[in-house]
């Protein structure tokens, strides 16, 4: 009787992890000869991993990244310019800690959403609250958000962002409206948040796709400088792979 209201208590008070480690401890004959103190030890660290563990599964669903990518498994073969060393640097999350940015440029087919996603993924992982967005996307959500009046809320949400990805930057001009957006959402993310972007077009480049040059020296002056950067170049990716053949009958 004493355990079924235990594990009633347990369920009330959701500590379901220190529930699965006690019905453990129950089959496992050799967890009589523990002590209390070791009992218990088990008992809360099986707790706080399951807070950790699911923590962590809520933090990726809300970062909804574009593909399943870890820095674990990023290729350094390809000649494409890519340094372990910076990854290992970036992979320590120690930049989204300290509110800097990264950019990340390439042309098609080099691998720089992965690297996006992975950092992203390591990030969640170290306990940072991550958002990916295709940037053509957010724009359509941000021009959705002034017109139906939910924009407050959807900067907020941004601004809550412990890092915001966005993909695949520069592919359309910049229009004021949209320009000014995400002046705002960066000056929001000054002292709160960090900001990732990938792109196929060279930094140098980015000031003639804002339509504002105005806009365009505060976007970049915020967003460029002393931003971490990772420079891609060579061969698409793909290309290597090598084409499926249709197995013999």
């Amino acid at each position: 009787m004493l355990h079924e209201q235990t594990v009633t208590k347990l369920q009330g008070m959701k500590l379901f992890g220190m529930l699965e480690a006690l019905e453990e401890q129950r089959r496992q004959a050799r967890s009589a000869d523990l002590g209390f103190e070791d009992r218990l030890a088990l008992l809360v660290e099986r707790q706080w991993l399951w807070k950790e563990n699911r923590s962590l599964a809520m933090r990726l669903k809300h970062a909804r990244l574009k593909m399943q990518a870890c820095v674990e498994d990023i290729d350094y073969r390809h000649p494409r310019g890519l340094q372990r060393s910076v990854i290992e640097n970036l992979a320590a999350s120690e930049w989204v800690r300290y509110r800097q940015h990264c950019i990340i440029t390439a042309p098609t087919g080099l691998g720089k959403s992965y690297l996006g996603c992975a950092l992203g993924n390591k990030a969640c992982r170290d306990g940072y609250r991550v958002r990916y967005w295709s940037t053509t996307k957010l724009l359509r959500e941000l021009s959705t958000a002034s017109a139906d009046g939910s924009l407050a809320r959807l900067l907020k949400q941004l601004e809550r962002t412990d890092l915001l990805i966005l993909d695949d930057w520069g592919l359309e001009q910049l229009k004021d409206a949209n320009a000014r957006l995400l002046l705002e959402i960066l000056e929001d993310r000054q002292e709160t948040g960090s900001m990732l972007i990938t792109s196929q077009f060279a930094v140098g480049s980015w000031h003639e796709r804002i339509g504002n040059p105005t806009i365009a020296d505060a976007l970049l002056d915020r967003l460029v400088h002393h931003a971490h950067r990772i420079d891609l170049k060579g061969e698409s990716m793909r290309k290597m792979k090598p084409e499926r053949t249709t197995p013999r009958t």
